[in-house]
């Protein structure tokens, strides 16, 4: 018979295995610094040609974004963009200023959403996709992957736990 402590433990590593039910990985191919920033799971950093940022979001998130800042300085945790700024914040905890393109995401259930959006203006080329999903490319302001307008029908879904990749600059 297992003792408390090792039916504890099992407990322990299940909540900690399914805390983070998908993984993103962001990358710059642009040949400039862009600031990447997520909401809600409270992110952003600086992310150099070439970098790349790797976090987890837990099941659950609904109405989650990633966006690319441009034109930043900061001093400390705080400063500002010239597009897609959050209050000034380097972490953000809101969603940024327009313009900016969005990767917006739902993660939980049988299904993940994804799409991208340019509704709130247009600042860096993305290209967004989970590991079970299409692939979605956004070079321009008009391009046919996005949203436009809140009425269009641009979302995908993917396998839930799923893998997404967002790369600035496709």
């Amino acid at each position: 018979m297992a003792s408390s402590s090792s039916i504890l433990l099992l407990l322990l590593a299940a909540f900690a295995a399914g805390a983070n039910a998908a993984t993103f990985t962001v990358t710059n191919n642009c040949g400039f610094t862009v600031w990447p920033a997520a909401t809600p799971v409270g992110g952003g950093r600086q992310l150099n040609p070439g970098g790349t940022w790797t976090f987890g979001v837990p099941a659950g998130t609904s109405s989650g974004r990633v966006w690319g800042r441009t034109g930043c300085s900061f001093n400390g945790n705080s400063g500002h963009c010239a597009t897609g700024d959050c209050a000034g914040a380097l972490s953000c905890t809101l969603s940024g200023q327009p313009p900016m393109t969005l990767a917006e995401f739902t993660i939980g259930g049988a299904m993940d959403s994804y799409d991208i959006s340019v509704i709130d203006g247009f600042n860096v080329g993305m290209a967004f996709s989970c590991s079970t999903g299409v692939g979605l490319v956004c070079r321009d302001s008009g391009c046919p992957d996005a949203y436009h307008q809140p009425n269009d029908r641009k979302t995908h879904t993917c396998s839930a736990n799923s893998n997404y990749q967002v790369t600035f600059c496709p």
